[in-house]
C-alpha cells in the first residue's frame, strides 16, 4: 500500500472478498439464527481460506478483511474477528501441544473460539479483574467467579481466559488459560442485546486448570490480552469504515432515486452537502485506519496513539453515517430485516468494546502529553 490508496492487487482482493460475502457468506448468514453462533458460516470461512490468514497476516490485511466483509456481510466479519480474537493467544503464546490441538480446528472452522476477559465488574478497567484463581495442588488452580459480555458465549468450543493468579497487584497478578468449554465446573448463559452476534455470560465454579493450560507465563497474562487486543483494535477500525461505507452507498442511492418536495431528495442542497460531509469522514477514518495497521504492521514508536485514534474516528463516523442514513430513509429504514435497521443495531457496540470511545481519548491525550514531557526532558 502507499501512503494514499491500495495498490491495484489490493482493491482487487477487496472487490473479490465482497463478492463472495454477498454470494457465499450473505445467504449462510440469513439462514442463522439471530444471537446464536453460526456454526455453517464458520465453517464456510474456513473453507474459503479466510480463518487461515488471521494467524499469517499483517494488521493491515486484517483490516482489508474486515472492510471488505463488514460491507457485505456483518455476521461474517464478526465471524472471523471471534476467531481471531479467541485464538490469537493460542497461536502467539500457546504450547505446542496447545496449538496442535486447537488450531487446525480453528482454521477450518470447526472449533469455535472466545476472548473471556469483561466482567460484571471490570470492563474498561481490564486490570480489575476479580476472577479467581486459587491454588489447587503443587499444579493447578480452581477458577471461581464470572466472566460477562463475552463474544460466542455459551457456545464457544474453548475460552481464552484472563483470571486473577496474585491477588491485590493489578495488572502484574492475572494469568491466561486456555479452558476447553467442557472443563467441569463451566456453564454458561445467552444475553439478549442490541447486537446481532452471540454473547453470554460464564460461571466458573471451581473449574480445575493446570500449567498445561496456562497461556504465556503465569502472572504475565495481561500482556496476552493487551498484545491480542493491540493487534485487532485498527481492525475494530476498519469494521466500523466497511459499515459506514455500507449506509452511505445505501443513502446514496436512495436519495437518487426518491422523490420529495417536487424532485429528488439529492437535489436539496441540504442532502447534498450531508452526504459530502460523511462521505469525507468515512474516508478520513479509512485512511487513518489504513495507516494506524500500516505503522502497527512496521512496529513504529506511536502505535498506540495512532491506533485509538484509527478506532476513536472510524466508531464514531460510522455511528453518525448510519444514523444519518437512517434519517434520509424515513420510517422503512427500521423495519426488521431491512440493511440500515441491522447496521442500526449493529454500529453501536464497536464504540463500546475493546476500548471504548472514552479510553481511547484517555489513551491519545496519555499519548501525547508523554511526547510532549518527552521532548521537554531532551531540552533540559
Amino acid at each position: 500500500m502507499s501512503a494514499f490508496a491500495l495498490e491495484p492487487k489490493e482493491q482487487a482482493w477487496c472487490e473479490e472478498l465482497r463478492t463472495v460475502a454477498a454470494e457465499r457468506l450473505r445467504p449462510l448468514a440469513d439462514q442463522g439464527e439471530q444471537g446464536r453462533v453460526n456454526r455453517p458460516l464458520v465453517a464456510e470461512l474456513g473453507e474459503l481460506g479466510l480463518l487461515s490468514r488471521l494467524f499469517t497476516s499483517g494488521s493491515l490485511e486484517l483490516c482489508l478483511m474486515r472492510e471488505s466483509l463488514a460491507y457485505a456481510c456483518t455476521e461474517a466479519e464478526t465471524a472471523l474477528a471471534l476467531q481471531g480474537l479467541g485464538a490469537h493467544p493460542v497461536h502467539a503464546h500457546g504450547t505446542a501441544e496447545q496449538r496442535a490441538r486447537w488450531l487446525p480446528a480453528v482454521v477450518s472452522g470447526q472449533a469455535v473460539a472466545a476472548f473471556a476477559l469483561s466482567e460484571p465488574g471490570a470492563g474498561s478497567d481490564a486490570a480489575a479483574l476479580e476472577l479467581r484463581a486459587e491454588p489447587d495442588g503443587s499444579d493447578g488452580w480452581r477458577l471461581t467467579g464470572e466472566k460477562c459480555w463475552i463474544s460466542n458465549a455459551p457456545e464457544a468450543d474453548f475460552y481464552t481466559v484472563f483470571a486473577r493468579t496474585s491477588p491485590d497487584t493489578g495488572a502484574r497478578g492475572v494469568t491466561a488459560f486456555l479452558v476447553p468449554a467442557d472443563r467441569e465446573g463451566l456453564t454458561g448463559t445467552a444475553l439478549e442485546m442490541l447486537s446481532p452476534h452471540p454473547i453470554g455470560a460464564l460461571d466458573f465454579d471451581g473449574v480445575p486448570v493446570t500449567s498445561a493450560d496456562v497461556l504465556g507465563e503465569e502472572d504475565r497474562g495481561f500482556r496476552v490480552a493487551m498484545g491480542t487486543l493491540n493487534l485487532f483494535r485498527p481492525s475494530v477500525g476498519a469494521f466500523a469504515v466497511g459499515m459506514a461505507q455500507a449506509a452511505l452507498d445505501a443513502a446514496l442511492e436512495h436519495t437518487s432515486e426518491r422523490r420529495a418536495f417536487g424532485g429528488l431528495l439529492r437535489d436539496l442542497q441540504t442532502v447534498a452537502h450531508e452526504l459530502a460531509d460523511l462521505a469525507t469522514r468515512t474516508e478520513a477514518a479509512r485512511l487513518l485506519v489504513y495507516a494506524a495497521a500500516a505503522a502497527y504492521d512496521r512496529g513504529e514508536p506511536d502505535v498506540p496513539r495512532r491506533v485509538a485514534m484509527a478506532k476513536l474516528l472510524a466508531t464514531e463516523t460510522a455511528q453518525q453515517v448510519v444514523d444519518a442514513a437512517v434519517q434520509l430513509h424515513g420510517a422503512r429504514a427500521l423495519r426488521r430485516g431491512h440493511l440500515l435497521e441491522h447496521l442500526y443495531r449493529e454500529v453501536r457496540a464497536p464504540r463500546i468494546y475493546e476500548g471504548a470511545t472514552e479510553v481511547q481519548r484517555a489513551i491519545i491525550a496519555k499519548e501525547l502529553y508523554k511526547e510532549l514531557d518527552s521532548k521537554g526532558a531532551s531540552r533540559e
